[in-house]
């Protein structure tokens, strides 16, 4: 104990009377922190300089108690609220641990763990330190220790690494320690949050079931509920069904977490059925339901659910519904929902004018899309890939480079990414500029526009743009020694390349990579057969046709729809 500490205690003892008057936790622990900062200033200062400042304090101070009471410490405790108060009041708690009664070394232990885990100005670093340091006092101490590892274990489920939580429930099984109910209600949301490991909520579901927290006899519905969402996120949706029948009191988050299990599965109409008999629908509900039927391209249903909806839709709602609307190709309507967005305020958010963005330039109204994008005080990587996607999709190259520069220039804040090079790729396919496209590409090759990971994609505009352009052999060339795997659109992008310039020869070898990749789509073949024919070569035509034939290959019929105005 430092002589400093003495001095301190008692001149702020004097000066505040607080061992007489009684002045309570507050006066006490404002000098057990004052005390524990200065330490923490001993423990930092060099020796020599120490010795000076010594020079300078009282020759005679009077005794008093140096060790603070039990309940100071729970209280100290209890009043954590910054990283900085949990540092230094860890650091008392393991000086002076040993002179506390269990109960009260235990209790303040369990709010340090409780704020540095839970609390948003907490440290989860901090609170494992606290665990491991203390887990064999906690657990001859404590009646429950899994309160303990609970407590970490639900600050590490919402954390960007929930994987933590389920390597901390197996060291927790490991150690012997027995689970709860919310031990598993906390390992189960960090396996939602974890879909890789099919197995794992399985193996969970079994164990709970051994330690009497699920079944007919358990009343725990939040762990039914959140096995539920495990199997739901990875589209189990047997096994979310039958833990749904089992769950002994039914609420909103129940049937959302069966209504996540068909979704992810993409069966929308089984959804469907359960939104419908769901007895409460809060705006989460019916905004998964919308955006559903916005990503399974069923704007109309997402339109009509969206009218029927009783509540003020949130932000997710109205993007979702600017998507069916861009679906659609209804400029009008999705003029209405402009006008909706802008009456519920959310006109500023970034994320709905990227939307609406899209929407415009897909629906042919350039100059509202840039209107929109011109009004941003703030962009977004998705604001200038929208902007410039939809330049280079309506062959306008001159502004598809413009705005590409003009990001580059404003680099400071957002960098191009793979589908902005796309973009600008594309752009150069489609007006036929091939010596600035490959440029581009090798530039790209070569880190000229920093790190750009370059994908089937990329490959496939340079060999459309080479197709376009006749130089056949070049693009194949480029098929063969890309660094990564080719697929059937690329090939596909040749095949179309050799028939607007007769090369029947080169058709011959895209078809072949074709018949490896996709032996099950006749459209290739049909249009190598037209080849032939055009060519006057009827008889390898008419094999073309047999083949396909005998092997039960036919061509994908394509489709169109077109939405007819309500008269």
């Amino acid at each position: 104990m430092s002589v400093l500490f003495f001095w301190l205690t008692a001149h702020f003892t004097s000066s505040l009377n607080f061992a007489s008057r009684g002045r309570g936790n507050f006066t006490c622990s404002t000098v057990i922190l004052f005390y524990m900062e200065r330490t923490e200033e001993l423990n930092t200062t060099p020796a020599d300089e120490r010795m000076t400042r010594s020079q300078t304090r009282p020759a005679a101070m009077p005794p008093t108690s140096t060790s603070p009471s039990p309940g100071d410490l729970v209280a100290l405790s209890a009043r954590c609220s910054t990283k900085r108060d949990l540092r230094l009041i860890h650091g008392a708690l393991l000086r002076r641990r040993h002179l506390l009664p269990a109960a009260d070394a235990v209790a303040a232990l369990a709010k340090l763990l409780r704020f540095a885990a839970v609390s948003p100005a907490g440290d989860l670093r901090q609170a494992a330190v606290i665990l491991s340091t203390h887990l064999p006092f906690i657990t001859s101490a404590s009646t429950h220790p899994a309160f303990f590892y609970n407590t970490l274990m639900r600050g590490l489920a919402a954390s960007s690494s929930p994987a933590d939580a389920i390597g901390l429930f197996a060291a927790m099984r490991r150690a012997g320690a027995a689970p709860d109910a919310f031990t598993f209600t906390f390992v189960l949301k960090s396996c939602s949050r974890c879909p890789s490991g099919r197995r794992l909520p399985s193996d969970l579901h079994a164990q709970a079931i051994r330690h009497g927290c699920l079944g007919e006899l358990a009343a725990h519905t939040h762990v039914h509920n959140a096995l539920l969402h495990a199997y739901a996120c990875r589209a189990a949706v047997d096994d979310a069904c039958r833990v749904f029948e089992e769950i002994p009191a039914r609420d909103v988050i129940s049937f959302s977490g069966l209504l996540t299990a068909h979704l992810k599965a993409n069966d929308l109409d089984a959804a469907r059925l359960v939104f419908d008999k769901m007895p409460h629908r809060d705006v989460v509900s019916w905004t998964a339901m919308i955006s559903a039927y916005a990503k399974a391209c069923r704007p109309q249903e997402a339109l009509a659910l969206f009218d029927a909806m009783p509540m003020q839709p949130d932000e997710v709602t109205m993007v979702s519904i600017v998507s069916a609307c861009t679906t659609l190709g209804d400029l009008a309507t999705g003029e209405r929902v402009r006008r909706h967005i802008d009456s519920l305020g959310f006109g500023w958010m970034m994320s709905l004018r990227n939307a609406l963005m899209d929407m415009y330039a897909k629906c042919g109204s350039l100059p509202e899309a840039r209107a929109l994008f011109d009004g941003m005080t703030v962009r977004s990587l998705a604001s200038w890939n929208t902007l410039i996607s939809a330049y280079a999709s309506h062959g306008d190259l001159d502004n598809t480079i413009a705005v590409f520069y003009q990001m580059l220039a404003e680099g400071n804040t957002v960098k191009p990414d793979g589908v902005t090079f796309l973009a600008v790729l594309m752009a150069y396919a489609y007006n036929g500029c091939v010596e600035e496209g490959r440029a581009m590409f090798n530039a790209m090759q070569q880190g000229g526009y920093g790190k750009v990971e370059l994908t089937v994609e990329h490959y496939g505009c340079v060999v459309d743009m080479l197709g376009r352009a006749g130089k056949l052999e070049e693009a194949y060339q480029m098929i063969e020694q890309m660094p990564i795997p080719s697929n059937a659109v690329i090939w596909g992008a040749l095949l179309g390349a050799c028939r607007t310039h007769g090369d029947i020869d080169m058709a011959e070898r895209a078809v072949q990579e074709l018949r490896n990749l996709k032996p099950e789509e006749g459209g290739y073949y049909i249009l190598l057969s037209d080849m032939y024919t055009s060519a006057g070569r009827i008889a390898e035509a008419t094999e073309i046709r047999r083949a396909m034939n005998e092997r039960g290959v036919q061509k994908t019929t394509g489709r169109s729809t077109a939405f007819l105005p309500q008269l």
